[in-house]
């Protein structure tokens, strides 16, 4: 399950070390330290990692399967999850030292930057491969975070992207070696960690209005 430390002014919140899917029980813990985070005074950023192979696979398909009749209020607990992320008054980072995959790639993209493995792992929206569209705000917190090039590329086609190709591709802002990812995203982090506060709340809330109008939908989230 997700853990929150702190070193000096950044926020450092691991997904666990599994495939960190989005359970909602996960989802809850998630919610749960970003609680932490934003009631803290001062200078503060937030950086998300995860330990081993994966940072995360995404939705968690077994538990949807499970709870069919969950499905529409699943998906607005996740939307809502990809929405405070963005929104965040705080700068964000994501540290991706494994796999990122369909809603954990969406998540990734909420945050404000994002530093790759360059070796190994893939960044990818499968989708269109597993045959499970994306819902109109899913769609649009991509297209919002990407090129339109890239967003077509990654939509419609599920390509995985290596750590290179994603920095090439504007997915991701650094690729760098598996041993500096989570600390390359530390330094990224503190650097911004003073700009924390209702300004930049502010600045993004008014950014990606239109996104987060789509992701706090609730009426009809599936489209």
């Amino acid at each position: 399950m997700p853990a929150l430390d702190r070193q000096d002014n950044v926020f450092v919140l691991d997904f666990g070390d599994g495939e960190n899917r989005f359970h909602p029980d996960w989802i809850d813990s998630v919610n749960a330290a970003l609680d932490e985070v934003e009631k803290a005074d001062g200078p503060r950023a937030l950086v998300t990692a995860a330990t081993g192979k994966i940072y995360s696979n995404g939705l968690d398909l077994e538990w949807m399967l499970a709870h069919a009749d969950q499905h529409q209020e699943y998906v607005v607990s996740v939307h809502a999850l990809f929405a405070r992320f963005l929104s965040l008054p705080l700068v964000t980072v994501a540290a991706l030292q494994g796999h990122t995959f369909a809603a954990g790639a969406m998540v990734s993209l909420s945050h404000d930057f994002r530093v790759m493995r360059a070796d190994r792992g893939f960044w990818c929206l499968p989708e269109v491969d597993i045959n499970i569209p994306f819902t109109p705000a899913m769609s649009a917190l991509i297209q919002a975070r990407l090129t339109p090039q890239t967003a077509h590329e990654a939509m419609a086609t599920g390509r995985r992207y290596g750590g290179v190709d994603a920095a090439a591709a504007g997915i991701v802002d650094r690729a760098v070696p598996e041993d500096v990812v989570r600390e390359t995203a530390v330094e990224i982090a503190q650097a911004h960690a003073g700009r924390a506060g209702d300004t930049l709340g502010t600045i993004k809330a008014r950014m990606y209005a239109p996104v987060l109008a789509a992701l706090r939908d609730t009426v009809n989230p599936l489209g």
